[in-house]
């Protein structure tokens, strides 16, 4: 997937700007974007235009580019490979087979195919978490993307039933970590970040947590993990520290404003407390912690507490979708019998797919909102044609509880359209599928010498 970086002066005309800015403005009007940047908001002249290629955004409404906060673009190539299972054994029967296997290329097909269903739904900006080996193929990957990202190697050095390609020494997982932040933070202009990501305390010594926490301390990097997925992550810390799962993710460091931990969903009031009083984010996974039967995490008690929350899809294999529309409808939906009709509202919800997901991954001063001077990661709605948005209403409403990803005519990332139309620029789509069947044909095979009965 590559993106032509040329055209970066655009004027979004006539559309409803839905700013997500702290005092919620929704406009009338135009946006207008120089070298990538949000330069004017509102009517803007023909003069203060110049020569920028002109846009007809009437009828459309105009979003900031979603960002997801937990996604494994290494997975992509089992989607539809890995269904009807818990966490555990989806881990040890399947997906830890499928990394295990996975050469270079089939690691760059299937970050390919994952950034680009990404991208035609929206979505700009991720925190990716990696497998074990090969991480360069998912950099280069999104440096030719054109997103931003947050990627990250997996870290695993304890456990049983790890096949062999994944398990790791210590001080060579922390080795290799250290020379990929080398190489990645900063790269592309800075749409790419480097984040630290031990898988889970499952899988992860004590010493590595501690060495990851300050090694991420000194670079003020991110980390980035799972939590509280299952409750047999309590059990777990539990006989072997003594603690419940975030609790021991404090005593070891991990927790504070730069991590994010992954769903969140069997987690003590107690608990709770420790994620608001060191500003750790929480990403909420809907749709994942639905497939695996994993729970539902309680969004109202997180807000209500103070805790920092994101969204995201997590992998392919345990979603089956990377849609951030999928996710933003049923983040909503699923706490309303639990906590009643407006636990959660369509405002709300969009904040966590847009402003909150980008604070929590720390670039909420470059993008996750329609702002003067902010990046242009802006992503065009076509509803007023489709019958199944309705035509009017409360636009959050239109967004978050009708809109899908067929409504996406165009998406812009630092101003640059990688979508147009409803069409990837650059992507040849059917070229792209056939290598990901060949690709998934091979690794499927490889992965049986690691599958455990």
């Amino acid at each position: 997937m590559s993106v032509q970086m040329s055209e970066q002066t655009v004027w979004l005309r006539g559309a409803t700007v839905v700013t997500m800015n702290a005092q919620w403005d929704v406009l009338e009007g135009d946006v207008l974007v120089e070298d990538g940047r949000i330069v004017a908001l509102g009517e803007v002249a023909e003069s203060r235009a110049g020569q920028a290629r002109q846009v007809d955004a009437r009828g459309c409404v105009v979003v900031p580019g979603f960002v997801q906060a937990h996604i494994h673009l290494c997975q992509t190539l089992m989607r539809n490979n890995a269904d009807d299972m818990v966490l555990i054994d989806w881990l040890k029967k399947r997906i830890w087979p499928y990394e295990a296997a996975l050469s270079f290329e089939e690691l760059s097909v299937s970050a390919r195919v994952g950034l680009a269903e990404l991208v035609r739904g929206g979505t700009t900006s991720i925190l990716d978490m990696g497998t074990v080996n090969h991480s360069d193929a998912i950099g280069e990957a999104v440096e030719r993307a054109g997103i931003r990202a947050h990627i990250g190697k997996c870290m695993m050095d304890f456990g049983d039933e790890i096949p062999g390609p994944l398990f790791e020494d210590t001080a060579e997982s922390l080795r290799q970590s250290l020379e990929l932040y080398k190489t990645w933070n900063g790269a592309a202009q800075g749409r790419i970040r480097y984040a630290f990501a031990p898988r889970f305390a499952v899988c992860c010594t004590e010493r590595l947590l501690r060495e990851v926490s300050e090694a991420a301390a000194d670079l003020g990097c991110h980390i980035h993990t799972h939590s509280s997925e299952t409750a047999y992550e309590n059990e777990f810390t539990m006989a072997h520290y003594g603690v419940n799962n975030i609790e021991f993710l404090r005593r070891v460091g991990m927790t504070g404003p730069r991590s994010v931990f992954a769903h969140g969903v069997h987690v003590t009031d107690a608990e709770c407390q420790i994620l608001a009083e060191t500003k750790t984010a929480v990403c909420h996974c809907p749709s994942s912690n639905l497939k695996l039967a994993s729970g539902i995490a309680n969004m109202p008690r997180y807000d209500r507490l103070g805790v920092r929350v994101a969204l995201g899809a997590d992998g392919a294999p345990c979603n089956n979708n990377l849609d951030a529309f999928i996710e933003m409808r049923l983040a909503a939906l699923i706490q309303k019998p639990i906590h009643g009709p407006q636990s959660m509202p369509a405002r709300r919800v969009l904040q966590l797919a847009t402003i909150d997901g980008a604070r929590a991954i720390g670039i909420d001063d470059e993008v996750g909102s329609i702002e003067l001077g902010k990046y242009a990661d802006l992503v065009v709605l076509d509803l007023d044609s489709d019958p199944g948005c309705g035509p009017t209403g409360d636009v959050y409403s239109r967004v978050v509880y009708a809109a899908q990803k067929h409504n996406v005519k165009h998406v812009f990332a630092s101003g640059r359209q990688l979508v147009d139309g409803g069409e990837l620029v650059g992507v040849d789509v059917g070229e792209l599928m056939a290598e990901g069947r060949v690709a998934n044909r091979a690794v499927l095979e490889r992965m049986q010498q690691y599958v455990t009965s």
